[in-house]
């Protein structure tokens, strides 16, 4: 089970589908959706909210990508800034971002969109395995 997963995309769109796929799969106790990164950081600054187990992010953003999301969310919390993994969610298909996205630690998949049920079966797994390891 995914305690808390965020969705961090900028497209309403995808983020409503999102919303329909987790509300469906019954895998998520909790989901937080921000159509951007800073909203999302700001969220996870806060002490009062409940920590993130996973986070679903888009890597094409205005005013913030992806990778600058995860730049900045390194250098205000640390390595910890989520509990367990970041999953990129994205239409790249780059070997270039691809690559980008393994120098993170932290970011344990890349998945193509949209969101489907097995890429959340997907999330679940590895949260089970970072709690088994």
């Amino acid at each position: 089970m995914i305690g808390t997963l965020m969705a961090i995309d900028d497209e309403p769109i995808d983020q409503k589908l999102n919303k329909r796929i987790v509300s469906k799969s019954g895998l998520v106790e909790n989901f937080v959706q921000y159509l951007d990164a800073k909203s999302a950081l700001e969220y996870l600054e806060n002490p009062a909210n409940r920590p993130v187990d996973a986070i679903l992010l888009d890597i094409n953003m205005p005013v913030m990508n992806g990778f600058e999301f995860l730049e900045t969310a390194y250098a205000r919390f640390g390595r910890n800034f989520c509990r367990v993994t970041v999953v990129m969610l994205t239409t790249s298909v780059s070997e270039a971002d691809k690559a980008r996205a393994s120098q993170f630690n932290v970011v344990q998949d890349y998945l193509s969109k949209p969101l489907t049920l097995e890429h959340l079966q997907r999330v679940d797994a590895l949260l089970a395995q970072a709690q088994d390891g």
